[in-house]
C-alpha cells in the first residue's frame, strides 16, 4: 500500500520561507508525476504546483516565482520550496500522485490516487 507522508508546515512569519517534503513509500521505485495542492478554511482544495515525469513544472499564478517544486527519485520524495510567502498561502498542503504517477515494483505505475494526510502552513506576523 501506497503511503504520502508530508513534512515541513510550520508557523511562518510573512516573507518567510518553508520547504514541504513528501515522503511515497510501499513498494514505490520512483516519482513521474506528482502535484501539491492546498486547502484554506472555507475555500476548495486547489492546485499549487505539478511536476511531470520529463521534469516540466506548472505553478498556480498566485504561487509563480515564489514557490518551487522539485523531487529526489533517489528518495521518493517530492519538495515543495515555499519563499516570499504571504498570509494568504495559509492552508494545509497535501501531496497527490494520481493514478500513473509512481513507478512501483511490480513494474507497472500505481491505479490509484494517493494523497498524503496534508501539512499544516500558517503565515502570519
Amino acid at each position: 500500500q501506497v503511503q504520502l507522508v508530508e513534512s515541513g508546515g510550520d508557523l511562518e512569519q510573512p516573507g518567510g520561507s518553508l520547504r514541504l517534503s513528501c515522503a511515497a513509500s510501499g513498494q514505490v521505485v520512483s516519482i513521474n508525476y506528482m502535484g501539491w495542492y492546498r486547502q484554506a478554511p472555507g475555500k476548495q482544495r486547489e492546485l499549487v504546483a505539478e511536476i511531470t515525469e520529463e521534469g516540466t513544472t506548472n505553478y498556480a499564478d498566485a504561487v509563480k516565482g515564489r514557490f518551487t517544486i522539485s523531487r529526489d527519485n533517489a528518495k521518493n520524495t517530492l519538495y515543495l520550496q515555499m519563499n516570499n510567502l504571504k498570509p494568504e498561502d495559509t492552508a494545509v498542503y497535501y501531496c497527490n500522485a494520481p493514478p500513473g504517477g509512481l513507478n512501483m515494483a511490480t513494474g507497472w505505475p500505481n491505479d490509484n490516487d494517493y494523497w498524503g494526510q496534508g501539512t499544516q502552513v500558517t503565515v502570519s506576523s
